[in-house]
């Protein structure tokens, strides 16, 4: 990957990642949490959610060591369960929020790539688009993962029995070590389900 591509990249990773975790605190707020507000971490502005490790180092050491994929987070937006109006369906929701922001931004870049065949367009219209439409669709998938502090560990444990919160606390306990194995040994698996949706949604082959 080239040093202009690598740059875009991380950009359009940075503002996706910041959308994601935007919609949580959205979400939270619909719910009745205003912690995120009053963290003032509702806003677009990078700055405000910039992790330096997640956001900046490991994606370029992923770039730079030619890893084939990036991958990063931002600070987690705050939010307090105990004030949701329901904290089942609440938290729920609010899990899903950024997953969902994620791929309606892949679905309105993709269909753009799709209806634009045949118009003359400026050089690196389908680099960005097909980047932006990859890396949303790749946040979407990765964070469906049931793994803390993955959203998808968030639904997972919703729909489990109140009886359940010593397997969570020990589920939570070792999340960073199945994280890591996860990374490590399955997370090739991710890439049919990513292929496939961009040839769905944009026509082209991945």
């Amino acid at each position: 990957m080239q040093g202009t591509d690598a740059i875009f990249y991380i950009a359009i990773l940075i503002m996706s990642i910041v959308i994601h975790e935007v919609s949580h605190g959205f979400m939270a707020e619909y719910f009745g949490d205003d912690t995120a507000r009053n963290a003032d971490r509702l806003t677009l502005n990078p700055i405000k959610h910039l992790d330096l490790f997640g956001s900046i180092i490991l994606p370029a050491v992923l770039i730079l060591s030619k890893a084939g994929f990036i991958f990063g987070w931002a600070k987690p937006v705050p939010y307090n369960p105990n004030n949701l109006r329901d904290r089942k369906w609440g938290t729920i929701a609010v899990a899903s929020a950024g997953v969902l922001a994620n791929f309606f931004i892949a679905l309105v870049f993709g269909l753009i790539i799709r209806f634009s065949y045949g118009f003359t367009l400026p050089a690196g219209f389908y680099f960005i688009t097909s980047a932006i439409v990859i890396v949303n669709l790749a946040l979407g998938i990765f964070n469906l993962v049931p793994i803390p502090p993955l959203d998808g560990s968030k639904i997972f444990f919703s729909f489990l029995p109140e009886r359940s919160s010593s397997f969570i606390q020990a589920y939570e306990q070792y999340s960073l070590i199945l994280l890591l194995v996860f990374i490590v040994f399955f997370s090739d698996y991710l890439y049919p389900i990513l292929s496939f949706l961009f040839h769905l949604i944009t026509g082209l082959a991945l």
